[in-house]
């Protein structure tokens, strides 16, 4: 998916990140997607023409955001999770008297995706002419993960002022694995927290829909007026703000 030409550099870097192979029509496509089925939902549920209105924009341009940040996510901890095998993979072939591009282009053959993509990509890069500094740069445009910029200076440097690069890498790849068993211990202690954030964020909805799938008038009498609207919508966003400190709680960067 390197073929966009937005003039959102922050657009096009999401795009990229997400491995997301469509074009700029077919999102805009989808986005217009999104807005209507956003418009026809709030019409439905409140019966209002402008608050629908509003509705339309917010999800055909947050929703695609939204999704494509997500996808971001679990492609970037994929790499991260393959990272040290490919390392290692171009430190054995470095000892065994290969060049680096050579190295390289082994992770491609041997790595499944996403790692081996993105070193094939680099590949055809140096193939077509491109200096291996320029392609391991363009690598970290295009994956962005926080363990690639140490390897990508590591064989930057190499390049310039030469050095055992197969021992940098070597241990290279021992850190990232210390701080990818690092971040594992970190996720298994606050996972107390995270389930204490979905239980008390669906509990609130789950109530909800129990008594309104038993008692279904139970809230007639006050559903017609706006300040019982003005009120979710005010708890809604509070339980928001709830969450997103509890998740900046367990959730840091190692």
């Amino acid at each position: 998916g390197g073929d966009y030409s937005l003039p959102l550099v922050a657009l096009n870097q999401l795009l990229l990140q997400s491995g997301v192979s469509l074009g700029f029509g077919k999102l805009v496509m989808l986005a217009a997607g999104l807005g209507a089925a956003g418009f026809i939902a709030m019409l439905v549920f409140d019966g209002s023409l402008a608050h629908a209105l509003m509705a339309a924009p917010l999800a055909g341009a947050l929703l695609p955001l939204l999704l494509l940040k997500i996808m971001r996510g679990r492609r970037q901890k994929k790499y991260a999770a393959q990272f040290p095998d490919a390392i290692d993979i171009i430190t054995r072939s470095l000892r065994a008297g290969h060049p680096v591009p050579v190295a390289i282009n082994m992770v491609a053959r041997e790595m499944t995706d996403p790692v081996g993509s993105e070193f094939g990509i680099v590949t055809d890069e140096i193939t077509y002419g491109a200096d291996l500094e320029t392609a391991m740069r363009s690598l970290n445009y295009r994956v962005g993960t926080d363990d690639l910029p140490l390897f990508v200076t590591a064989v930057a440097i190499q390049g310039s002022t030469g050095g055992n690069l197969g021992e940098i890498l070597e241990n290279l790849s021992a850190v990232i694995r210390m701080r990818f068993k690092m971040r594992r211990k970190i996720r298994a202690l606050a996972a107390e927290g995270r389930a204490s954030a979905m239980i008390l964020s669906s509990l609130p909805i789950l109530m909800f829909s129990v008594i309104y799938f038993l008692v279904p008038n139970f809230y007639a009498s006050v559903w017609q007026y706006d300040l019982t609207k003005i009120c979710l919508a005010i708890a809604g966003c509070w339980m928001l703000i709830g969450n997103f400190i509890m998740y900046r709680l367990v959730n840091f960067k190692v």
